[in-house]
């Protein structure tokens, strides 16, 4: 059974950071690409960046682009998400997601996301 668990949310200034962690379990870790994906309060979900199994390649929503670094390590099973010079409308719910199939890549340009795993997501309040 995948178990995604987020960490790291909380309430931050803007222009502050927070690092978002996704504990993983169930399957073996580094085989999947994941993502994190966020929603904001009426909004539908967005993508937000995505990692291939091996960090090989990353791939960034515009909106976040320079300012959040997705990582991984795979002996630990976690993902990360470093989140700089934050802004009131990066507010969010945020979850991690791993892609249910091996090894494919998890690029915003081809389409909506494929089937995928989600954790119970962490709340991200960017004050102004």
């Amino acid at each position: 059974q995948v178990q995604l668990v987020e960490s790291g949310g909380g309430l931050v200034q803007a222009g502050g950071s927070l690092r978002l962690s996704c504990a993983a379990s169930g399957r073996t870790f580094r085989m999947y690409a994941m993502a994190w994906v966020r929603q904001a309060p009426g909004k539908e979900r967005e993508f937000v960046a995505s990692i291939t199994w091996n960090s090989g390649n990353t791939y960034y929503a515009d909106s976040v682009r320079g300012r959040f670094t997705i990582s991984r390590d795979n002996a630990a099973n976690t993902l990360y998400l470093q989140m700089n010079s934050l802004k009131p409308e990066d507010t969010a719910v945020y979850y991690c997601t791993q892609a249910k199939n091996t090894y494919i890549i998890i690029d915003p340009r081809a389409g909506p996301l494929p089937g995928m795993y989600w954790g119970q997501g962490t709340q991200v309040t960017v004050s102004s």
